[in-house]
C-alpha cells in the first residue's frame, strides 16, 4: 500500500489531506535553539583545541572556519543522496543530533593525539598550511557533516504542511539565536570557569536532549512526503540559477575572508584569546539573523536578484567602512581593555 501511494503523481499526492503537523512547529523552534547552541559551543572549544595544538595564527583560524563551513556544506548536499525521503525527518534529525554528540566527545579525545603528529612533522610554507588543513579535516569533518544535514532533514517534514515552507526562516532564525547564546556562553563562562572537557560535555548533553525530544515528537507527529523524487526530477530549472549560486558562493567567500581578517585585527587589540573569537562570532551571527529576516521580505519582491546585487554593492562599502574603523579608529580610542580585571 505504501509503495502504491509513493508512485502516485504529484497532483494526487498534494490533494490528499495533509496531517496537522503545524501545531508541532513551535516545538521545533526550541529544538533548533538547542542545536545551534551546541554547534557553536563545539566551534569555540575546537578553536581552543586547535589553538593549543597547532598554534594561534591566522592560518589556523582560516583552516578551522573553512573546515567547519565546508563540512556543513557537504552535509547539506549529501543528505538527499543517502537518506531516503520516506524516513521520518524527525527521527533522522534525532539521529543526527545524537551522532554529533558522540563525535563531539571523540574530537575532544582525538585532537590532542593528532597534535602530537603535527608537532612531529611540522612543516612551513604552503606544505604546512595544507598539512594543517588535512589535520583539521580529519578531526572536524565528521561532526560538521552531521550539523549541515540537520536543517535539510527538517525541511523534508515541514514541506508536508501548507505553511511549512514559511517556517524554515523561523527555524534558521532560532538556530542563529541559539548559536549566539552558545558562543557567548562557552567563550565568556564555560571556558573561563571550567575546562574544555566540561564545556564539551555540556554541548553533548544538549545534543542528546534535542535527540530525545525529536524522537518523542516523531511518535506523535505523522510524516507524509508531499514531493517525491520522481516529481522533483521533472521540475523545470529556473533560468540563470547557476549564476545566482556562483554569486552567493563568492559572497560567502568574501564574508568568511572578512571574518578572518577582522579576528586578526581585533586580536592585536584584545589579544589572541577565545574572547575575541567569541565576540566576532556573536556579532556575525546576530547580524546574519537580522539580515536574513530583512532579505526574506526583499525576496518577495518582483526582482529579488536586483535586490541581491544592491546588497552586494552596499556590502562592499560596509566592508571598507569596517576596515577603516578597525585599522584607523579603534586602536586610538581612549580605552585600555587590559585595565579590566574580568572578561
Amino acid at each position: 500500500m505504501a509503495k502504491q501511494t509513493a508512485r502516485q503523481p504529484q497532483s494526487q499526492t498534494l490533494s490528499l489531506p495533509l496531517p496537522p503537523t503545524h501545531r508541532f512547529l513551535p516545538l521545533l523552534l526550541v529544538l533548533f535553539v538547542g542545536s545551534g547552541c551546541a554547534a557553536l559551543i563545539y566551534e569555540i572549544v575546537w578553536f581552543q583545541l586547535i589553538e593549543l595544538v597547532i598554534g594561534s595564527s591566522t592560518v589556523s583560524l582560516g583552516v578551522l572556519l573553512g573546515t567547519f563551513m565546508g563540512g556543513m556544506c557537504l552535509g547539506s548536499l549529501l543528505l538527499p543522496k543517502y537518506v531516503s525521503p520516506e524516513r521520518h525527518p524527525l527521527r533522522v534529525y534525532a539521529m543526527l543530533e545524537a551522532g554529533i554528540g558522540i563525535l563531539g566527545l571523540i574530537v575532544l579525545m582525538v585532537v590532542p593525539l593528532v597534535g602530537s603528529v603535527y608537532t612531529a612533522t611540522a612543516m612551513g610554507g604552503l606544505a604546512g598550511i595544507l598539512w594543517r588543513a588535512v589535520l583539521c579535516a580529519i578531526c572536524l569533518l565528521p561532526p560538521t557533516l552531521l550539523m549541515g544535514a540537520t536543517l535539510p532533514a527538517i525541511a523534508r517534514w515541514v514541506e508536508t504542511t501548507p505553511t511549512g515552507v514559511s517556517w524554515l526562516g523561523f527555524f534558521y532564525g532560532s538556530n542563529i539565536a541559539g548559536a549566539v547564546f552558545g558562543c557567548l556562553f562557552a567563550g565568556f563562562y564555560l571556558l573561563r570557569v571550567h575546562d574544555m572537557a566540561t564545556t564539551t560535555i555540556v554541548a553533548v548533553l544538549v545534543n542528546f536532549g534535542v535527540a530525545a525530544a525529536g524522537l518523542a515528537l516523531s511518535k506523535r507527529a505523522p510524516h507524509r512526503p508531499a514531493v517525491h523524487e520522481e516529481d522533483a526530477e521533472l521540475a523545470p530549472e529556473v533560468p540563470g540559477a547557476k549564476a545566482v549560486y556562483i554569486a552567493i558562493g563568492l559572497s560567502g567567500l568574501s564574508a568568511l575572508g572578512a571574518e578572518v581578517v577582522w579576528t586578526r585585527l581585533l586580536s592585536l587589540m584584545l589579544g589572541a584569546s577565545v574572547y575575541t573569537f567569541s565576540i566576532i562570532l556573536a556579532v556575525f551571527l546576530i547580524a546574519l539573523g537580522f539580515g536574513s529576516s530583512a532579505g526574506s521580505f526583499m525576496a518577495r519582491g518582483k526582482n529579488p536578484r536586483v535586490a541581491f546585487g544592491w546588497f552586494q554593492l552596499l556590502l562592499a562599502a560596509g566592508v571598507a567602512w569596517a576596515a577603516f574603523m578597525m585599522a584607523k579608529s579603534l586602536p586610538y580610542w581612549p580605552i585600555n581593555p587590559s585595565l579590566s580585571r574580568s572578561p
